[in-house]
């Protein structure tokens, strides 16, 4: 130290000596600083916004999942492929990512938190979007009458394996059956429909490819449950399809399963007017057909012979007037009957059915009718469904014992008056069900008679104190077959026209409403 400061004396000057001095300490300074900043802890926010990030994702998931109660609810409602590990995995890895690539953003701490909390909810965003499309389902199992699938991309149709093929890396591997009748909740009429199958898959080689391509949406229904019963093919299938049909404007392809000719045959005209293109018969194909779209099965309303508007965007109203010009029907309202004018007669139908449940005393009723001032039409529905919308378009007044004739209702006029008659046996629940309700959707009037229990050819067969006649739902608790061999296939019915007479005489006074 002594000679480095006689070398210092004798080559510097006093002054020089300590400017030196001053110059080096200020270098170690440098030094040491420059020594603290790269060994410093990194204290960066990116790892804690990029934890805060991948919790908010799984928070909101959560969220979502507990706004339904439980995971087991939205399970069962909404049928939705269940979230796993590797869909957190998935979420993880790509907020891991977002960080990453925000990492040369490092270099300035200062101008860091504003730019990566923006893009922090950008990303989030981002992910929320990706879960929601991963949550959608492709089929909605939770009606109560009805189950159907909405494939809104490419699908391919294979009917050697009663398949509905769509390619999707979204929606998993999960796979669902239909039947696609509506009236799920009915194990016999499931019974006597096909089962579909609608599988996702992840890649072409897995999907067998397409013999024929279409340029349109499909539908695919079934013919089976119980078509043959005219009210059923109705409820279950015509107000169906023209539910899930209408909004195509024509420009879809009818794909029938279960496939019955005389149905086809007997509603061409409400064929022809959902779609332009010809039925195909699908079980019969052995060529896969390929869509843009495709819905399996058909929507419906719960209730019998009614559409909500609220859920579906059409009404009664819209399928009255669609049945009205596809079978060209021409009334569109009711007589309406003026005091002190010459008028013409009210039409009054009388549907007489021709095995159970029918009058006995036909010729009889219509002759009070007459005398009230009505124009009576006895007729039967038969197959020719087109010719018999016209004879139930021309009248004002419908009246009829319960059964599945009384569905012709649907071509009366607006403001026409239906009468339905009901037999013995506790018929007040499926009557105001089936056709009563129902029929006041389609702005009608509804009138109900209650048989007696001597109207009822039930008496020749039973005594009045029988349970038939006391304690009609005992007999329906022995099941439904019971019930149907007593009430519904050995009654008749013998209307007493003086008691019957007052409720004619109401059907005219609304007439005078209209």
């Amino acid at each position: 130290m002594v000679m480095y400061d006689s070398i210092l004396a004798r080559s510097f000057s006093r002054h020089e000596q300590k400017k030196l001095r001053y110059g080096a300490f200020v270098c170690c300074l440098l030094i040491a600083l420059c020594f603290c900043t790269v060994l410093k802890p990194n204290l960066n926010p990116l790892p804690a916004l990029k934890l805060q990030r991948s919790m908010g994702v799984k928070h909101q998931i959560l969220a979502l999942w507990e706004t339904n109660s439980t995971q087991q609810v939205i399970k069962n409602m909404l049928e939705y492929p269940e979230i796993n590990t590797n869909t957190t995995e998935e979420f993880e890895n790509m907020t891991s990512q977002v960080a990453a690539d925000s990492d040369d953003l490092q270099q300035n701490a200062s101008t860091l938190t504003n730019p990566i909390a923006s893009s922090s909810q950008a990303e989030e965003a981002k992910i929320e979007e990706v879960v929601t499309k991963n949550l959608e389902p492709l089929c909605n199992t939770m009606e109560a009458k009805t189950e159907f699938c909405e494939i809104n991309k490419d699908v391919h149709v294979d009917a050697k394996s009663s398949s509905a093929f769509v390619v999707s890396s979204q929606i998993g591997n999960r796979s669902w059956s239909i039947r696609p009748y509506a009236r799920k909740e009915d194990k016999t009429a499931m019974s006597h429909t096909r089962a579909w199958s609608v599988k996702p898959v992840i890649g072409d080689l897995e999907i067998p490819q397409c013999n024929r391509n279409h340029r349109v949406p499909a539908i695919l229904f079934s013919n089976g449950g119980y078509t043959g019963n005219h009210f059923h093919e109705f409820t279950d299938v015509v107000i169906p399809l023209f539910i899930t049909s209408r909004k195509y404007d024509g420009e879809v392809q009818f794909l029938i399963s279960d496939i019955k000719p005389f149905w086809v045959t007997k509603y061409q005209a409400v064929l022809k007017g959902l779609s332009k293109y010809d039925i195909i018969d699908i079980d019969k194909e052995d060529v896969v057909h390929c869509f843009p779209s495709l819905t399996v099965g058909l929507k419906r309303h719960e209730k019998e012979l009614s559409i909500d508007p609220s859920k579906h965007s059409y009404s009664m109203k819209d399928f009255r007037e669609f049945l009205r010009n596809s079978f060209s029907l021409k009334k569109a309202n009711a007589i309406r009957i003026k005091e002190g004018h010459q008028r013409k007669r009210p039409r009054l139908l009388i549907i007489p059915r021709k095995r159970t449940r029918s009058f006995t005393n036909t010729g009889e009723i219509s002759k009070m009718a007459r005398r009230l001032g009505f124009k009576v039409i006895v007729a039967e529905a038969d197959i020719n469904l087109s010719k018999f919308a016209e004879v139930v378009n021309s009248c004002d007044v419908l009246m009829g014992v319960h059964g599945a004739g009384l569905t012709n209702i649907l071509f009366l006029p607006e403001n026409a008056v239906f009468i339905q008659i009901l037999p013995v046996g506790g018929f007040e629940w499926l009557a105001t069900n089936d056709f009563g309700e129902p029929s006041q959707y389609m702005n009608l009037k509804y009138l109900e008679y209650k048989i007696s229990n001597e109207e009822s050819t039930l008496i020749q067969q039973y005594p009045l104190d029988h349970a038939v006649f006391t304690d009609p739902y005992s007999i329906g608790k022995q099941g439904w077959e019971a019930f149907k061999s007593i009430f519904l296939e050995k009654q008749n019915v013998k209307l007493n026209v003086n008691r019957f007479r007052p409720t004619l005489l109401k059907a005219l006074e609304l007439l005078h409403q209209n």
